[in-house]
């Protein structure tokens, strides 16, 4: 699969989780803490397929303004990995502040996926062109495989 359509097929399964989560009421408990434990785990994943693999590849491809872009993204992803998911799970799924702050995460994974979808991803369409992409897309599905498989026996293990 092209690494593109495999990180869009990533954003669409975000995007629902969110909206789910969102959607969600504070009597929900299981339900919201199934979805944030999903949402983690997409998220975790998406980000290490972008950051070791896309990410890399569209810097070395472009110039200054990818370069821009690369640390844009990369610094979105460490906002969410390291304060918003934290935050989200560290708060009683059943509390008024759940809600706010799934709000909050939703808008900047919705801003980050808007603007990779919007700018990063067709400029390194170009830039990387068919073929590279079709490696670079084979490489994440081996690495994906592998996070989850890893991810699901952590989660056992628990």
């Amino acid at each position: 699969m092209n690494a593109i359509d495999l990180l869009l097929a990533d954003h669409e399964r975000v995007k629902t989780i969110l909206t789910q989560l969102s959607e969600s009421t504070e009597r929900g408990i299981k339900k919201r803490t199934d979805l944030l434990n999903k949402l983690e785990m997409e998220v975790t994943v998406h980000t290490q397929l972008e950051e070791q693999i896309l990410y890399p590849a569209f810097k070395k491809a472009g110039g200054k303004e990818q370069q821009v872009m690369y640390y844009e993204a990369k610094e979105e992803h460490r906002t969410v990995d390291s304060l918003v998911l934290p935050d989200l799970k560290a708060t009683d799924p059943s509390a008024p502040e759940f809600a706010g702050r799934v709000k909050v995460a939703k808008e900047l994974l919705e801003h980050h996926i808007d603007e990779e979808e919007r700018e990063m991803f067709p400029q390194a369409r170009k830039l990387l062109g068919k073929a590279t992409l079709e490696q670079l897309g084979a490489e994440m599905e081996m690495l994906k495989a592998e996070y989850k498989k890893t991810m699901g026996t952590s989660r056992h293990a628990a």
